[in-house]
């Protein structure tokens, strides 16, 4: 090989590897998929939670009252309210993806009251993410869970039994949520 190739070869690989860099660096917009499908199934849960909510209301009112099951109409609610916090977690993945893989939410950052952004849609690691993404599954569990013991029918000790584990379940599970290892509540 000659002088002169030698001296071409180096900068022939770093002109190769900037432009792999260049693309994969702009490959990373390809997460705006999950982005808006995370964001329009947000929309969508809303839509089912409200739509949940509306019709209880609408069993509850247009029905007569007195023969109105309680439960039937308050697990209508609960559930609106489950799929109201699906929504969040998902309005949280999509903000924190897109913070994450294609740029700061200038907007949300210019609003915050705090000087680093603060808040439920500050997320700056995937940590965060994941941190702020399972507690609002666990609420949601617990709001599920919930739901579901409206409807048992206490009939006997087994069942008051079950369904007390169940309220001490959902109490562990609140508390878990908010415990802060080192911290002392107060």
């Amino acid at each position: 090989m000659s002088r002169s190739n030698k001296a071409a070869y180096p900068r022939l690989q770093k002109r190769l590897e900037l432009i792999v860099e260049a693309l994969l660096w702009r490959f990373r917009l390809i997460a705006i998929v999950p982005v808006v499908m995370s964001l329009a199934s947000s929309l969508l849960s809303f839509a089912i939670g409200t739509k949940d909510i509306y019709h209880s209301l609408s069993i509850f009112f247009g029905a007569n009252v007195y023969h109105v099951k309680e439960s039937v109409v308050l697990a209508g609610v609960v559930s609106g309210i489950d799929f109201y916090l699906i929504g969040v977690a998902l309005l949280i993945f999509g903000y924190g993806m897109y913070e994450l893989l294609i740029s700061e939410l200038d907007v949300y950052r210019d609003q915050s009251d705090s000087p680093d952004g603060g808040g439920l849609l500050d997320i700056r690691s995937l940590d965060q993410l994941k941190e702020k993404l399972v507690k609002v599954l666990v609420v949601a569990l617990i709001v599920s869970g919930f739901k579901s013991m409206i409807s048992l029918p206490i009939e006997n000790g087994d069942s008051m039994i079950k369904f007390c584990l169940g309220v001490l379940l959902l109490a562990i599970s609140g508390f878990l949520i908010t415990f802060k290892p080192g911290k002392h509540q107060s």
